[in-house]
């Protein structure tokens, strides 16, 4: 039997701005099943990042739903979120904008312990999530000033897992990492959410990683999503026009050096449409 999806979002629009408003997200609804990556893709200003905010309550919805194994998720506000809805976490972009940099480490991942144990899940030790994330456990003192960017990355990955979250929301996580952090870094985020069975939303510009770390993949423009289904059924077959030229763009490592071709403005027109059989999309 399918196992019932961890994460429903259903009809999410995000508005900004009034007379008229600008629509950042347009009734995109998808669901997460425990144990599941599902990857969210597109160009910049494309809307990954409000989709993110709203499913995990920062944004304000105009519209829709999200539920958290079968709760609705509400905004956040003033008060301190329910004890349920510490089951979902969000992993951010920029490492130092989400650690306190007065707090030692160690403190800050005890945080997402001390959520679990109050949803009755086990406890677990600050110091075991430092090594489970490739650092020396002996850090746990330290501030996070000391640590590098990646390795801040890693302690933000660590607090957020601590929590055992049933749902994790990841938005960019790689994209400040070097290259030659970044694939590892999204393998970690991987293993460790498939191995406590928490689902995940994984946003990313970088098709090349989405393509190792997805099980299906959700394909966004102007705030829809055109193309969605099984990552490897995408990339073999790629239905719609943007999909198309978002793999387009992807380099070659063939040694010649040549640049992808970019897009032409009239291209963009033909992005619009609706490409019949292009949504959930299986092998």
């Amino acid at each position: 039997m399918t196992a019932a999806p961890v994460l429903e979002a259903d009809g999410i629009v995000v508005e900004y701005g009034r007379r008229p408003p600008l629509r950042a997200v347009d009734g995109v609804g998808f669901t997460v099943a425990p144990g599941e990556v599902v990857a969210l893709v597109g160009e910049s200003g494309c809307g990954k990042s409000s989709l993110a905010r709203a499913v995990v309550g920062i944004e304000k919805r105009h519209s829709g739903s999200v539920r958290l194994n079968g709760d609705e998720v509400k905004p956040l506000g003033l008060r301190r979120r329910g004890t349920s809805q510490t089951g979902l976490q969000m992993v951010f972009q920029d490492p130092n904008s989400s650690l306190n940099p007065r707090r030692r480490v160690g403190d800050q991942l005890q945080d997402g312990v001390r959520a679990a144990l109050a949803r009755g899940d086990a406890g677990s030790d600050p110091a075991d999530w430092l090594h489970r994330v490739g650092l020396d456990p002996a850090m746990v003192d330290r501030y996070p000033h000391q640590f590098s960017g990646g390795q801040k990355q890693r302690i933000a990955i660590a607090r957020a897992l601590a929590a055992r979250p049933r749902m994790l929301v990841a938005d960019e996580p790689i994209s400040a990492l070097d290259a030659s952090t970044q694939t590892s870094v999204a393998a970690l985020m991987r293993s460790l959410s498939v191995e406590a069975g928490a689902g995940m939303l994984f946003i990313s510009h970088d098709l090349s990683v989405v393509r190792r770390i997805a099980d299906r993949v959700l394909v966004m423009y102007r705030g829809r999503v055109v193309e969605s289904g099984a990552t490897e059924a995408v990339w073999q077959d790629p239905l719609h026009p943007y999909t198309r030229a978002l793999l387009a763009a992807i380099p070659l490592p063939d040694g010649e050096g040549r640049v992808p071709v970019a897009p032409a403005d009239a291209d963009r027109e033909g992005w619009l449409v609706e490409v019949p059989g292009a949504l959930e999309r299986t092998l």
